[in-house]
This record gives structure tokens, sequence and C-alpha cells, in this order.
């Protein structure tokens, strides 16, 4: 996993995503845009759409290296999305425009990872 390696120096530019709340930096964001959410969100190559759907605050971190068979990723509903470094809480809400876009062109529904709201039953 030495593609999610951070220098200690570059710890302060880590942002997670709001949607799947992969922990990434600034710089990956804007490079690659997010594994799990490119389809819907487009980061990559935009800092305006980066500063809206990510965020610099969050706690808690786990590092998952095989999320389909993890009970913690089943837990933290990250089964199904790619191995790398997540955040167990993300503060902040998707702007209303994206979430719109999300909900009905995509068919997702956003649950916000700050706490806000709980999965339906």
């Amino acid at each position: 996993m030495s593609e999610n390696f951070v220098a200690p120096g570059q710890q302060r530019y880590l942002r997670a995503c709001m949607v799947c709340s992969i922990v990434m930096t600034q710089a990956r964001f804007r490079e690659e845009g997010c594994p799990n959410c490119e389809e819907f969100l487009h980061l990559q190559g935009s800092p305006d759409q980066i500063e809206s759907c990510t965020s610099q605050v969050f706690e808690g971190l786990i590092t998952l290296a095989n999320p389909s068979k993890s009970w913690v990723a089943k837990w933290q509903r990250l089964d199904g999305y790619v191995r790398g470094m997540y955040a167990t809480k993300v503060s902040g809400q998707l702007p209303d425009d994206v979430r719109t876009t999300i909900e009905e062109e995509y068919r997702i529904q956003y649950i916000p990872r700050d706490g806000s709201a709980t999965e339906a039953d």
C-alpha cells in the first residue's frame, strides 16, 4: 500500500471525501479524483469541487486492506470500496446541487458521514 503513503510534512494536506470518507492528499484528489466516487463527484482537476466535496476536518482513521472481507468495513459502510485509508467521521455536508445529482441521477442515497443522520433500517 505504498501508493497511500503520506510523508509526515504532507499530513496537513489530507482531506476526506464526504461521500465515501477515503482520506488522501488534496494533490492526489486533484490528480486522480476519488477512487470510489469520481463517476459522480468529478473531483479530478477541479479545485472548487474538491473544496466543496471533501473536508479537512475528520476523525479516526481506518486502513482497509481487504474491504470485502472486513467486518469493520461493513460496520462503517465501506465494503465495496477500494482499499485505502478511511476516516471514521467526516465533518461537513455536500452542497445541495451535488446531493440532488447523486440522489436523482445516480440513485444513490447520500448518508452524511458526520453522524448527523443515521442509516434507515
